[in-house]
């Protein structure tokens, strides 16, 4: 294993130590519990708080600041954050308009995210991310996972809230957007989780994973490796057949790599997209490229489609000025 490292229990630590020293206009980290915080509250808003294992940064930390997150809640490498960091955070984030929680549809994160609702004293509501269309179950959820869909859900609620909008009225938008959003993804190789020091699964040269997860799950299937173009196909084609997008509909594309792939292939990934949905009449209103939710150093990418409206429009042109996305300030 060959990582910028010092010792493996300290790698949560010190990793977040370096993005709270390097983004202290934005962030304050705060320990025991850990959770990251919005340096700059605003009073009377609805506070965003999300979270979930580390290692697929920028996702969450990363999307802590102006018109996204209040706080995020980061766990050890793949794994769940604790109810006490999630209260933790609540109670240091709440500006009196109580706390919308995001939540990817995790065994672990579910359980953790629904107990410190029910035992926080700070009122709340949760949205469920479950946008991931490759498979209906798996070993890590019920029903299908939260994937770079949360991105959209953030960023597009993040900014209602910062508008004023109340409690009710941003999960109700959250929900709406998570319906309307659909994920899948591919793997070219797996990473390896700090502290097991090898890799997650094992794959040949000449193969690929089609619908892997964001911690290395399986997908639909083993495939052989192909070109980017019929890759595209393959991960449109399910998501297509899972949104249904009207014949006028505008859609967001988010190409979002996994950690290993360069941008140059993620833009040719986007352009094979393009050309997909042009030939099907299919628009694209908006487009997101960059590795946003990530799986380590994992070599692939997830392509994701969201159907727009022009509350939707709005909200997603809006200024955000966070660690991992910034326009418009």
């Amino acid at each position: 294993m060959k990582k910028f490292i010092n010792h493996v229990d300290d790698f949560l630590a010190e990793s977040l130590a370096g993005f709270a020293a390097a983004h202290s206009d934005l962030v304050v980290l705060h320990n025991e519990p850990v959770f990251v915080r919005r340096k700059d509250l605003k009073r009377g808003k609805v506070a965003l708080i999300s979270g979930g294992g580390s290692g697929h940064e920028p996702l969450h930390s990363g999307f802590v600041g102006y018109g996204m997150l209040d706080a995020a809640c980061p766990g050890q490498i793949f794994t769940s954050p604790t109810p006490d960091q999630m209260m933790s955070a609540a109670r240091a984030v709440d500006a009196g308009a109580g706390v919308l929680f995001i939540v990817k549809n995790y065994s672990g994160d579910l359980m953790n995210f629904e107990m410190a609702s029910e035992m926080s004293e700070v009122p709340n509501a949760m949205v469920l991310i479950n946008d991931d269309v490759a498979v209906e179950n798996s070993s890590y959820t019920t029903g299908r996972r939260g994937v770079a869909g949360a991105v959209i859900v953030e960023k597009l609620v993040g900014s209602m809230a910062e508008s004023g909008a109340n409690l009710e009225q941003c999960k109700a938008f959250g929900d709406r957007i998570n319906k309307r959003t659909a994920s899948m993804g591919v793997a070219f190789t797996s990473c390896t989780v700090p502290a097991a020091g090898t890799l997650t699964f094992k794959i040949g040269d000449d193969e690929i994973e089609v619908g892997v997860g964001i911690h290395g799950e399986p997908g639909r299937r083993r495939a052989k490796f192909a070109p980017a173009d019929a890759i595209a196909g393959e991960l449109l084609t399910a998501i297509t057949e899972d949104l249904k997008p009207a014949a006028d509909a505008e859609l967001l594309v988010l190409v979002n790599g996994l950690g290993g792939t360069p941008l140059g292939e993620l833009y040719l990934l986007f352009n094979a997209t393009r050309l997909w949905l042009e030939q099907r009449g299919l628009r694209i209103g908006r487009a997101q490229v960059g590795a946003l939710t990530t799986s380590l150093e994992m070599a692939g990418a997830s392509i994701t489609l969201c159907v727009l409206d022009d509350e939707m429009k709005r909200h997603w042109d809006s200024a955000v000025h966070t660690p991992g996305l910034r326009w418009g300030m």
